[in-house]
């Protein structure tokens, strides 16, 4: 079987695991009082959380992009409010099912893929942004050397991005991304599969069947 590259900052024991993101957290001061409900896109969002003492945040429930969020802020003491479908954009739809008065707190990185939130705003829904962490590209994905055929997973635009600015991406190498946000950052006319999930799980079924 070809080797399996995950790039992503999780790991899988089927893989070989690159963490392709080195994360700075930010601890800005927040007044979580002043919302009803916060948007988690992320592992690392739920992270920063935890800088803040838990009673300040922890009432209020959480819009999750993905499973893995959720399971995230679940993990912390969390409730979740709803789960989207692991795509930024699907959020704009969760949003406009609750009222415009609902104030809504949006944990997020320093640079995003998905603009949901403007769009959201524009149809005068009240959603403040806090950025509490910053992503970079790590050492490991810069300097990583993958065999020809291998099969090749990015779980963000953001890994992909990172691993494009020192390799190419061969014609024989298999490309699976997580998601269609991941699939807008590749070159045009490259080749790839998208998994049925967002997850990292569902990335490897596909490669063990590719």
């Amino acid at each position: 079987m070809c080797p399996i590259y995950l790039f992503s900052i999780s790991s899988h024991p089927n893989a070989v695991s690159i963490n392709s993101l080195a994360i700075t957290f930010f601890k800005p001061q927040i007044d979580f009082s002043k919302y009803d409900y916060l948007i988690i896109t992320s592992k690392q969002a739920c992270k920063a959380l935890q800088q803040y003492e838990t009673e300040l945040y922890i009432d209020k429930p959480a819009l999750c992009v993905s499973v893995a969020s959720a399971k995230s802020y679940e993990n912390i003491g969390g409730k979740v409010l709803d789960i989207g479908a692991g795509y930024g954009d699907n959020l704009v739809a969760k949003i406009k099912e609750h009222s415009k008065t609902v104030k809504w707190l949006y944990l997020r990185a320093k640079i995003v893929a998905s603009d949901f939130v403007t769009l959201c705003k524009k149809d005068g829904y009240l959603i403040d942004e806090v950025i509490v962490y910053e992503s970079d590209c790590s050492k490991d994905i810069l300097k990583v050397k993958v065999h020809d055929n291998a099969t090749l997973i990015f779980t963000s635009p953001s890994s992909l991005n990172c691993y494009l600015k020192t390799h190419d991406l061969s014609n024989n190498n298999k490309i699976i991304v997580i998601g269609k946000t991941t699939a807008k950052a590749l070159p045009k006319n490259v080749k790839y599969h998208i998994s049925e999930n967002t997850t990292i799980e569902s990335c490897m079924e596909l490669a063990y069947s590719l």
